[in-house]
């Protein structure tokens, strides 16, 4: 029984003594959020699922003739994340669709939850058909800086 005992206590002291010194796994960064995108009034919503999937849209002013000034939403076909590079294309919207490939990083905000916490920098390839069907392609460097997030209601003050 003494034996079982001090059995028994060496392998619970073997327990904590590992466990003590393991180090624990830093939390994966979540860059789900609301993103810049080219003018001042437009985003790009990014959600990272699981398993490396992208998801989200583009909420940009249309610049036609027939649609100048409306908000379009233009959704995710494609998304993926590895780490830290991503990439997107866009559904068609009037003739328009985009490519996206580059990365995230930290940015210059302080804390999360503050403007540009996250960086998302790379290459924005963006496809306009015209009447005749031409496809015509416009590549640019782009840099999209995270949206500050809403700290929440306030609680009510008690008197």
């Amino acid at each position: 029984m003494k034996r079982t005992l001090a059995a028994c206590a060496t392998l619970c002291f073997a327990v904590v003594l590992v466990s003590a010194q393991t180090e624990p796994i830093p939390a994966k960064p979540d860059y789900s959020g609301m993103y810049t995108f080219l003018q001042d009034g437009e985003f790009v919503q990014l959600t990272v699922e699981d398993a490396g999937r992208l998801t989200g849209f583009i909420s940009r002013f249309g610049d036609l003739e027939s649609d100048r000034g409306a908000f379009l939403d233009q959704f995710f076909k494609e998304g993926k994340i590895e780490g830290t590079k991503l990439s997107f294309t866009t559904e068609t919207v009037h003739g328009t669709w985009f490519d996206f490939k580059g990365s995230i990083a930290r940015g210059p905000g302080k804390a999360p939850g503050e403007e540009a916490y996250y960086v998302v920098k790379g290459t924005l390839v963006e496809h306009d058909t015209d009447n005749n069907k031409k496809v015509t392609t416009k590549s640019r460097e782009v840099e999209f800086k995270a949206f500050p997030q809403d700290a929440g209601p306030t609680p009510d003050k008690r008197q």
